[in-house]
């Protein structure tokens, strides 16, 4: 199955994942608000061999087909302070 990768134009790292290309009618307008308008990256198979960076492509997969779109949301921020903390303990 190909689907159409879109990444958002207000939240970095925020990415859509949709059946077919320019077709946003399953996702709900509350995430169409947030998400802003999408900028098309690419078409991906989820039925080929390579796999996605950040999300698992059977999980992308079922979720386009029951919910009409799949979100990946950016990664977490590190916590730099928390991270300085645990170094600064360890010596």
């Amino acid at each position: 199955m190909l689907c159409a990768i879109y990444k958002s134009s207000k939240k970095e790292g925020m990415y859509l994942f949709v059946e077919k290309r320019d077709q946003f009618e399953q996702v709900p307008d509350e995430l169409r608000q947030l998400f802003g308008k999408p900028q098309f990256v690419m078409l991906f198979n989820l039925n080929g061999d390579k796999p996605l960076k950040r999300a698992d492509k059977e999980d992308v997969l079922q979720k386009i087909q029951t919910q009409g779109f799949y979100l990946q949301m950016p990664p977490p921020t590190e916590n730099l302070h928390k991270l300085f903390l645990e170094q600064q303990g360890k010596r």
